[in-house]
């Protein structure tokens, strides 16, 4: 019988629990967990997006976004504004204050990554990073 750590699917789990660990203590100060932090960067790629596709594109439930964009929001790091496509809609958008909260944090998240992937070297780093976008291509679009 195979031991547990030959099962991929749940390395890959232990360390995806890990990586959620080390980023919400970095960012517990800033009082944001992971998915605050995953909207926000989400939100730095894109003019503004509905809650909807929020939800869609990170894989959270819709009711859970609310409550996420509520907080930032609170922050001054998104605000939401009526849709040019359709005024009843209203899309999420990352303001100023987000855009710096991001600078602010990239070094720590760097700092983070380097943490979990410290028995790597770069060009392992890479080909890890390369294989797990291919996957999360395929599995999560």
């Amino acid at each position: 019988m195979r031991g547990l750590h030959a099962d991929t699917g749940y390395l890959m789990y232990r360390l995806g629990l890990r990586s959620g660990q080390l980023f919400n203590t970095f960012l517990q100060a800033s009082g944001l967990r992971l998915r605050h932090y995953a909207l926000l960067r989400f939100l730095a790629t894109s003019e503004g997006a509905l809650q909807r596709e929020l939800s869609t594109r990170l894989g959270y439930d819709p009711s859970a976004i609310v409550g996420l964009v509520d907080d930032l929001e609170k922050l001054g790091f998104a605000e939401r504004r009526p849709s040019p496509d359709d005024r009843r809609s209203r899309i999420v958008v990352l303001t100023e204050n987000g855009r710096g909260f991001l600078r602010d944090t990239d070094e720590a998240g760097l700092r983070v990554t380097n943490e979990l992937l410290g028995p790597l070297d770069a060009t392992e780093r890479e080909t890890l990073h390369a294989l797990l976008h291919r996957v999360a291509e395929d599995g999560l679009a």
